[in-house]
């Protein structure tokens, strides 16, 4: 287990990890005393588990009223009362709430329309996702608070003196960024986490869970004999609706510092899919059964995601799912005794295209990792799956790659491994998943053929100079291995006629998901360009000095355009010269996120 440094902070503080999956969430916490070593501990019980075995984990799952108020929550939601009011009181079911957070790419992985958003839950009348993020953030909240004072000594006095000195770590999937963040950001503020403030949004933090699971392997000792001896470590994350693919290497024995050597992936393929192929197969299959009404088919699903799916281990065993009676039986649907029979071979091809597809994306990190990977960890909650975890030992072992699944309850990785990330920081160095710069306009020249077929976009400057665009100039490229200290910067000239108009400098911000090693035009790809965000220079204390152009008097302003990734959060600001001193504006993101998420 690697060792952790005391905290040195003056006060006592405390930091939550909240964990929001597809299908489960949970809560991990660590508290920090001045001069102690820090212990992460896990929220071990929640309302609804009262009498049972103690567990991390809890649906994902909001009951609200038809007036928009919240009446259930996680394990609460499961309630066999519970139920039955909310039957009664037609109450509207909000699971998998998660997947409207998904980015459009992550669904494209769906030939079939139907299929990216028939498994949606609807979001309610009146209700934005931002809103069901925060009712469900405020609900973990206060079973946070509810369960530290339970269970620590003295835990009245203990939550008083740290209610006021709280940082929060989100993680979520290695595909999301700004976007997502920003919206999560906002539910936190709502739930009233955190106030709407600079100094209450610098409270929250972010880790992909590809990140947090290999927090978790070093932190709890699961990962320390493979990284050792400048080895290489594979963490494939399979959660409810996410793969996480994440490969490093060990960068510093001393420190367990380690790098990522390959761009992390992250794949939409997880249990849950696998739950959505099964429904629409029991819906074809009993198409003209009497069995095939909405609400049979409805039993069954749940049924199977709930038996038959963590259980299935082998294509030759055939899976009886229990929905109804003894007196129900469609002997031609394969239904008797309220049982419907299905052959391991169409349970197989549920799992099919999720486990191709990890297999293929953890090819591609061994094809692009800087050296050999020695072992390759499977964590998550789809990971206790048996099904999955024979196929995926049995493709690793063709490649010669040792594979393990650590039997340590890896389900709550995620949780504890952002403590641990929060706390440790063993990632020194990432590496960029994308091409990122921002758009501009070059000198015309007319021999040059790209120039020439964009004759159209040729206009003169303030300058009097002939320029073209629509140009992308590349600030960081896709595949470079960024440290948390490292700093990406370009300069840039913005010219006017009016020295007024430089008194604020502004530059998007533009991500590149092609192919391509160095992308020259916007307007080439226009799909594989997406604009991240705005940053914004106040210049208007810059003294603004006549320059004598071809056309006569212009302005201009000089400016850098300065991108940090090293953390997990994209961090852009613009810097300028001022009175013979480098000045930088705020490294606050402005998302182009306008179009709101129902």
């Amino acid at each position: 287990m690697a060792s952790r440094k005391p905290y040195f902070g003056k006060c006592r503080k405390l930091v939550l990890s909240l964990d929001i999956g597809t299908t489960f969430s949970g809560v991990s916490y660590s508290i920090l005393d001045p001069g102690e070593i820090p212990r992460i501990n896990g929220v071990r019980r929640f309302p609804g588990q009262e009498g049972t075995a103690s567990d991390s984990k809890i649906p994902s799952v909001v009951y609200y009223d038809k007036e928009g108020g919240v009446r259930a929550c996680g394990a609460q939601a499961t309630l066999s009362h519970v139920l039955l009011e909310a039957e009664d009181e037609k109450w509207i079911k909000v699971e998998w709430f998660k997947l409207h957070l998904q980015s459009h790419n992550e669904l494209a992985a769906f030939s079939d329309e139907e299929m990216k958003y028939n498994f949606m839950t609807p979001v309610p009348p009146g209700k934005t996702i931002i809103d069901i993020y925060a009712d469900f953030v405020s609900y973990l909240y206060r079973c946070t608070r509810s369960y530290i004072v339970e269970t620590h000594a003295g835990g009245d006095v203990l939550w008083k003196s740290v209610e006021g000195n709280i940082d929060f770590v989100f993680s979520h999937p290695d595909g999301w960024g700004g976007w997502q963040q920003t919206k999560m950001r906002h539910a936190a503020v709502q739930a009233g986490l955190i106030p709407d403030s600079l100094e209450g949004h610098a409270r929250v933090q972010f880790v992909t869970e590809g990140e947090a699971s290999i927090h978790y392997c070093i932190a709890s000792g699961l990962a320390i004999d493979s990284i050792k001896d400048d080895k290489t470590v594979m963490i494939v994350d399979a959660g409810g609706g996410t793969v996480d693919i994440n490969t490093y290497q060990i960068a510093n024995d001393d420190t367990l510092s380690m790098e990522e050597i390959a761009r992390p992936e992250c794949i939409f393929h997880g249990s849950t899919i696998v739950s959505f192929r099964a429904r629409d197969f029991l819906k074809l299959k009993l198409s003209k059964s009497t069995f095939g009404n909405d609400e049979d088919i409805e039993e069954m699903f749940k049924q199977f995601d709930k038996s038959a799916k963590p259980t299935f281990s082998s294509p030759g065993d055939s899976v009886f799912i229990k929905f109804g009676s003894m007196r129900d039986r469609d002997l031609k649907a394969g239904i008797r005794n309220g049982q419907l029979a299905l052959s391991g071979d169409e349970v197989a091809s549920f799992f099919e295209p999720s486990i191709s597809a990890i297999k293929q994306a953890i090819k591609r990190q061994l094809d692009e990792a800087e050296k050999p990977v020695s072992t390759v960890f499977l964590v998550g909650g789809f990971a206790a799956s048996p099904y999955l975890f024979s196929q995926l030992n049995e493709y690793c072992v063709t490649l010669c790659v040792a594979f393990s699944r650590p039997d340590n309850h890896t389900h709550k990785a995620v949780a504890e491994g952002a403590i641990s990330y929060y706390l440790d920081h063993f990632v020194s160095a990432r590496i960029a998943r994308f091409t990122y710069g921002t758009d501009c306009v070059t000198d015309y020249d007319a021999a040059n053929p790209e120039h020439a077929r964009r004759s159209n976009n040729v206009h003169s400057n303030a300058s009097g100079r002939r320029v073209v665009g629509p140009c992308f100039s590349t600030i960081l490229e896709r595949g470079t291995k960024i440290s948390e200290e490292a700093e990406f910067e370009k300069p840039f000239i913005q010219e006017s006629l009016y020295s007024y108009k430089l008194d604020t400098i502004e530059a998007d911000i533009l991500r590149y998901k092609g192919s391509m090693k160095n992308p020259r035009w916007t307007d080439s790809e226009p799909d594989m360009f997406s604009k991240l965000c705005t940053v914004t220079a106040d210049t208007s204390s810059v003294p603004k000095m006549p320059v004598l152009g071809k056309t006569g008097i212009y302005y201009k302003q000089k400016y850098r355009v300065v991108l940090s990734f090293g953390l997990t959060e994209l961090k852009a600001q613009l810097s300028w010269i001022e009175n013979g001193e480098e000045r930088r504006g705020p490294a606050t993101i402005v998302y182009d996120d306008e179009l709101a998420i129902q």
